[in-house]
């Protein structure tokens, strides 16, 4: 959600494990787990707003990534819509994200433009956003009548501002604290970051990427107060 363009990079770095001792190393924990946050906020979601009572938080995987266009955020889904299964009709296949033992059946990338130039509320509604494009079935694919090609962004955000609203008027102070956070932030991140689907017997790369792939990196946040002006 929202446009913007030039923005600066997000500076990134590995968080090295502290040991005893380490100064260094306990500042690094003690800084918020913003991927954590949003992991929070939508178990919360699920409980308190009926359209979004489908969502399975063990089931979504949140990491900071890339840029991508004006984008704030996106969401992958771990299965084709025509088979709602990692293959397809054909010859390609997704891979398999693993967490914990447990099939990820989304993955939710937060772009630089959440971390460095949103408000708390506009955090926050890129996170319903990307939710509200899940199947109701919750079975790994995206809902068909919510896809931008069949519902106009305008009336999509709509919708979406509404459940925010609602769900804003209830919502605990302790799940939406860490979107107002500023300076230096942990995220999980990819290590190793999937391919988007492979064809079988031309692909020599991984195919199931677990906890092993992913890592706490430390990213900056920026909160914006107000609300920009329409262009």
């Amino acid at each position: 959600m929202g446009r913007s363009s030039d923005r600066p990079h997000v500076p990134i770095r590995l968080v090295a494990p502290g040991v005893a001792g380490d100064a260094r190393g306990v500042e690094e924990r003690e800084r918020p787990n913003v991927t954590r946050a949003v992991r929070r906020l939508v178990r919360d979601l699920a409980s308190r707003v009926p359209e979004l009572s489908h969502v399975r938080a063990s089931r979504v995987l949140v990491v900071a990534g890339e840029a991508r266009r004006a984008s704030r955020a996106t969401i992958r889904p771990a299965h084709f819509k025509e088979t709602r299964r990692r293959s397809d009709a054909g010859a390609r296949r997704k891979p398999l994200v693993r967490v914990k033992g447990r099939k990820i059946l989304y993955v939710v990338t937060l772009r630089p433009l959440w971390f460095l130039d949103s408000t708390p509320r506009e955090r926050i509604a890129t996170i319903v956003h990307e939710l509200y494009h899940a199947s109701t079935r919750f079975d790994g694919t995206l809902h068909r009548g919510r896809r931008h090609s069949r519902l106009p962004l305008e009336a999509y955000d709509r919708r979406v501002l509404a459940l925010v609203d609602r769900y804003l008027a209830e919502a605990p102070g302790e799940i939406v604290a860490p979107f107002a956070a500023e300076g230096l932030v942990r995220a999980r991140m990819w290590l190793e970051r999937p391919t988007a689907s492979y064809r079988e017997h031309e692909y020599r790369g991984r195919r199931v990427y677990t906890e092993k792939q992913l890592f706490l990196g430390v990213v900056e946040m920026r909160t914006r107060r107000r609300v920009k002006p329409p262009a």
